[in-house]
């Protein structure tokens, strides 16, 4: 059997072929009723221009690329607090959570199968202005194809 991105028949297959698992998931279903119950920090791990088009409600934008562990340690000072990292797909939000890990924070979480999974579920996502969308930053035209319900969008032009 071909591995690669095109080839996978599942999100459960995309991430045991990227992700360790070193960081344990977390559902939709299950995230959703802590959102609901505000008892989560929630760490967005995409980039800015991602974040923009729509995120979580509630979410901060912690990105990837420009990822700030001494930033998160300035905000976030209790080391047991609730944590999930998402991205698209929970790919970039594992390593994320990896490096929350070995800075000394014990109780993270990654969001199964990331923001795709989330609007697939038909959870609610807000943009940048925190108003109510169906747009979702698919990050490339490849990984769009694991997004079901929802505005694809692709503009990948602006940098922040």
């Amino acid at each position: 059997m071909v591995h690669s991105v095109f080839a996978q028949k599942t999100i459960d297959e995309l991430l045991n072929q990227y992700n360790t698992r070193s960081i344990p998931y977390i559902s939709a279903e299950e995230l959703r009723m802590h959102q609901l119950n505000d008892k989560v920090v929630i760490l967005d791990t995409r980039e800015p221009a991602e974040f923009k088009i729509s995120h979580l409600a509630g979410a901060k934008l912690i990105g990837f690329n420009y990822f700030s562990m001494d930033k998160i340690s300035e905000e976030i000072t209790n080391k047991e607090t609730p944590i999930v990292v998402y991205c698209s797909l929970g790919i970039r939000s594992e390593e994320i959570g990896e490096k929350l890990k070995q800075a000394g924070f014990t109780n993270i979480k990654n969001l199964y199968g990331g923001i795709f999974e989330w609007k697939n579920k038909e959870f609610p996502i807000v943009n940048n202005t925190e108003t109510k969308t169906d747009s979702l930053h698919t990050f490339s035209k490849a990984w769009s194809k694991w997004l079901y319900k929802g505005i694809k969008v692709y503009n990948t032009e602006e940098k922040q």
